[in-house]
Parts: C-alpha cells; structure tokens; sequence
C-alpha cells in the first residue's frame, strides 16, 4: 500500500494528513471551513483516495492559512506515497461536468510542481470559503507533489459547480496518473528518474 502521514505546525495552523494513493474514497476530514471539507471529501471520494485531514488555522483572520497549508500537506502525502514512482501511469486528465460547469483537469507527475489555472470565477464567499483559495490550494498541492497540473474552465457560472467540478476534476486525473500500470517498467521517463 502506498500510504504517507504528514505533520505540519506553524504559528498559523496545526495539521495531520494521512492518506492512502490506492484506497477505497474514505474521507474523514475538518478543517473548520466546511466548504473545503465538502471539496477535500470530493478529491478524496473521485480520487479514491483514503484521506484523513484534522486541520486547526487561524480562521479568526481568514482560511486562506488553513487552505494553502493543507494543500502543502496533501502535495507532500502524495509525493512521499509515491516514493520512486516506479510503474506509475504518470499522466491523468479528466472531463468533469457539475451542472452547467465543465472543468479539465491533467496532471503529469513530473517532479516539477506547478500549476495553470484557466478558471474565471466569481469572487464571492461560499460559507466561509473565499472562491480565491481554490487556486491556493490547487498551488501548493501541484507544488509540493511534484505535479505539472493543469486546470481549466470549459463551461459555468456558478462559483460553486466550478469549484466542485475542478476538485472532482483533479481527483479523476490524479486517480489515473498514480494508477500502477503492469506494462509500465521502472519509472515513466526516458530521463530514467522524475
């Protein structure tokens, strides 16, 4: 099983993930911002990914500590569960629909993390979720995984479908790109490392 545990404390936030690449989609989660934990459920759930995310932030000034700080501890989990990344897939893309909105999602493991983000969305509050951070978070997971991540809007309006069906979006492609594929030998480079 590929499985990691990370633990993250800063004087913003208190954080434990522990997370399994090749689980079943059970999620328990609380960050104190329940719309991301409706989005984090959502990766995990998609992903199928075992996720557990006990967070405690500063959410007296915002989420946005709470947000980016999870996000580096989910990157981190990922990229320590994939250890060598012998056999992996590497590349994953998913279409998602939620509604109206349609978002693309491709992921490589590339071991250079970074992040496109073609998504237009309203700036609103949804709860206390400020519809910026999805950004933030989707940073510093592509950033602290090692992934090249891609993300863009096709269709939508709705903060909210938007959000979601990215999240959904990212758990598809990530779900593909992490899959262990029996023809594949050594790692899936012709550098020979990622």
């Amino acid at each position: 099983m590929r499985t990691a545990s990370i633990a993250r404390k800063t004087s913003e936030t208190d954080i434990v993930v522990e997370l399994n690449l090749d689980g079943a989609g059970s999620v328990d989660v609380a960050t104190g911002v329940p719309f991301f934990d409706h989005m984090l459920s959502a990766l995990g759930r998609h992903g199928l990914l075992d996720l557990t995310v006990k967070a405690q932030g500063d959410l007296e000034v915002d989420a946005h500590h709470t947000v980016e700080d999870v996000g580096i501890c989910i990157g981190q989990a990922i990229a320590d569960a994939l250890a060598d990344k012998v056999g992996i897939r590497r590349f994953g893309s998913a279409l998602v629909p939620m509604d109206e909105a349609l978002l693309a999602a491709a992921i490589d493991i590339s071991g250079r993390g970074q992040l496109t983000y073609a998504v237009e969305l309203p700036i609103e509050l949804i709860g206390t979720f400020d519809t910026t951070l999805a950004k933030e978070f989707l940073v510093a997971l592509a950033t602290n995984a090692g992934l090249t991540l891609h993300v863009h809007k096709l269709a939508g309006d709705n903060a909210h479908h938007i959000i979601e069906a990215a999240f959904k979006a990212v758990a598809r492609a990530l779900y593909e790109a992490v899959a262990i594929d029996e023809r594949v030998t050594g790692v899936p480079s012709t550098k020979g490392s990622l």
